[in-house]
């Protein structure tokens, strides 16, 4: 009997929170997950799983660290790639004249250059593959509403979508997809960080502990589940935003 056709995907930051719940639905479907980060999930595991312990805020090293992975799994002839890039910290939280330089660095390399790099490395190495071959980058309302307090957070994911537009404009023509996804709000360790805030800190924070207290965080296995079927198993429109709660109106 013929191999079955093999779908991968590669999701940044699976520790915990969406990235971890995005790999374990994507192995629960049959997916062969690649997980990249600082640290995996004991929850993730099995043979079609595989992790590569790495500090994404490390921009200059990604191609070093991560083109043979890449290249392992173009080896495998999927019918199917999907790079997630899911990996992203909220800090520092605190309004402009108040944070110190070297407090952007690392987030905004995480949030958005790291992203790009893989993004690249994506496009480097499955240009010449067949089959379904996409790019999700996993943005925020915050990229068209800015929260006092987390401006430097809004102009990232803000990056991120121009990022993705600049992806479909250019690699179309190759068949890859690029698009960008706000998730919504979902209970994460994110959600309990910016609750944690004072508000001479952080002006916005009532906007987060309104969140919780009227019950609109959605469970990350919930929002894993849809997010999968129709971001990453259904076809999507090229250079495309989508929002968690338009999710299934596109499948109807």
């Amino acid at each position: 009997m013929a191999n079955a056709p093999i779908r991968a995907a590669i999701v940044t930051g699976v520790s915990r929170g969406l990235g971890e719940a995005l790999a374990a639905a994507l192995l629960a479907r049959g997916f062969h997950v690649t997980g990249i980060g600082r640290a995996t999930s004991a929850r993730l595991r099995g043979y079609r799983y595989g992790f590569v312990s790495y500090d994404l805020a490390h921009v200059h090293g990604i191609d070093g660290a991560l083109t043979a992975t890449f290249a392992a799994i173009a080896a495998l002839q999927p019918v199917s790639v999907c790079l997630i890039n899911n990996a992203a910290v909220a800090g520092p939280v605190g309004v402009y004249g108040k944070l110190a330089s070297a407090d952007f660095v690392a987030p905004l390399s995480l949030n958005l250059a790291a992203p790009a790099a893989l993004a690249n490395l994506f496009c480097r190495v499955f240009a010449m593959t067949s089959g379904d071959r996409r790019i999700v980058n996993v943005s925020s309302g915050s990229a068209v509403r800015v929260l006092p307090g987390t401006g430097w957070y809004s102009a990232a994911k803000a990056g991120l979508e121009m990022l993705t537009a600049g992806i479909a404009a250019e690699q179309g023509a190759r068949g890859i997809h690029a698009i960008s996804l706000r998730p919504g709000i979902i209970a994460t360790d994110m959600q309990v960080e910016a609750r944690s805030h004072s508000k001479e800190v952080f002006p916005s924070v009532d906007v987060f502990r309104d969140f919780h207290e009227k019950g609109m965080l959605v469970a990350p296995d919930v929002a894993a589940d849809r997010i999968v079927t129709y971001v990453v198993e259904a076809p999507v429109e090229q250079g495309r935003t989508y929002a968690y709660a338009e999710l299934g109106a596109f499948a109807r």
